[in-house]
């Protein structure tokens, strides 16, 4: 009895200790640098009154829609027409002095035509005829003058978009260009994002190697939202400003997204996934397949043709979702280990079973936790 229970020990730690593996294939993959943004509106508009006055009347709603010239307010005009019936009278009476100065400088010069009087005379009777007619002139400017302020009593909205809750109400006394404005208009449709990068990568960026393989790739941008859901709409990179921040290091990049249905609105922090390189032949390799060693190096544990387990170090380039980006250490068709890790060692022979479901994110999370 005690030799059977030798032999059984014995073939049961030669037998091939049963694990899980993935097969692993090259592939080229985008990749992305996350950064923090605002959302900013594509355009602002603070409304202020150009005329002094009282207001008489507001006409909107509050958070509407506007568009450009609808009406928005109303200034008390009573002055304003005053000013301009003045300004017509004015011209009325400098239409009558030219009139009046015409006829003087034609009877003059029948005069001068006969004899009857000398060129002095005509040359006086000219410059008072043109005199009027500057003096008609600055009249008809003076009543454009206060036809122009008599219109800025109706106060219209100079942009399109969604505009604010009222600054102010009926019956308050406003200035010309006073420095609170009456309501803002935002244009949020599209909208902009505004990110930080740092100078750093943005060198990396501008070396030009990032830029050509991009080139080819479609330069759309991703955001997600601050309850960590996706936004479903893509946006593109519009602009970087040519300035590092002498005190953050950061350069500000400009991205553009359709805003649709309003979801995003001006002030929202989001995150955006930035196209940053398009990396070739590289092997996602299951984060819950990947451990570190003493020196703290990532490792992952392969299963040769021979069914013998290897160790292999990594250079490992990123995350992406369960997986992690590698360059170096593994090869296409290699077959990780991804469960029995504690029952195995470099050199160790094994029964390896492909695994056919995707990783659940329970798995995937432990890995990340333990060995990212």
């Amino acid at each position: 009895a005690m030799l059977g229970s030798g032999v059984g020990a014995a073939w049961a730690q030669a037998a091939p200790t049963p694990v899980t593996v993935v097969t692993l294939k090259a592939q080229d993959l985008t990749l992305t640098s996350t950064l923090p943004g605002r959302v900013v509106a594509s355009g602002v508009a603070e409304v202020r009154p150009q005329v002094d006055g009282i207001i008489v009347e507001r006409l909107y709603e509050e958070g509407a829609h506007v568009k450009v010239g609808d009406l928005l307010y109303r200034i008390d005009s009573a002055t304003y027409e005053a000013q301009v019936a003045a300004a017509e009278a004015q011209v009325a009476q400098a239409q009558a002095r030219l009139t009046s100065a015409e006829k003087d400088a034609d009877r003059v010069r029948a005069l001068v035509d006969r004899r009857a009087t000398s060129q002095q005379a005509l040359d006086d009777a000219v410059a008072e005829r043109d005199a009027a007619d500057a003096g008609l002139k600055v009249a008809q400017a003076e009543l454009l003058a206060a036809q122009i302020d008599l219109d800025r009593t109706t106060i219209r909205a100079p942009l399109s978009g969604i505009i604010g809750r009222s600054l102010t109400t009926q019956g308050s006394l406003v200035t010309a260009g006073q420095a609170a404005p009456l309501a803002i208009i935002r244009t949020i449709d599209p909208v902009l994002v505004d990110v930080t990068q740092s100078a750093a990568e943005i060198i990396a960026w501008r070396r030009g190697a990032t830029a050509e393989r991009l080139a080819d790739a479609q330069q759309t941008v991703t955001l997600t939202l601050a309850d960590g859901k996706p936004y479903e709409e893509t946006g593109l990179l519009t602009a970087a400003e040519p300035y590092v921040h002498e005190q953050t290091g950061v350069v500000t990049l400009r991205l553009e997204f359709p805003n649709p249905t309003e979801l995003l609105l001006p002030g929202m922090y989001v995150q955006v996934e930035l196209p940053q390189a398009v990396a070739r032949n590289v092997i996602l390799a299951p984060q819950e397949g990947v451990m570190r060693d003493h020196r703290g190096r990532p490792i992952a544990y392969v299963v040769n043709g021979d069914d013998v387990v290897e160790e292999r170090v990594l250079a490992v380039l990123q995350a992406h979702g369960a997986f992690w980006v590698t360059a170096d250490g593994l090869a296409d068709g290699d077959r990780i280990v991804v469960a029995g890790l504690q029952k195995i060692r470099p050199g160790a022979t094994v029964a390896p079973a492909e695994r056919e479901a995707a990783p659940d994110a329970t798995s995937a999370n432990l890995a990340d936790s333990n060995g990212g």
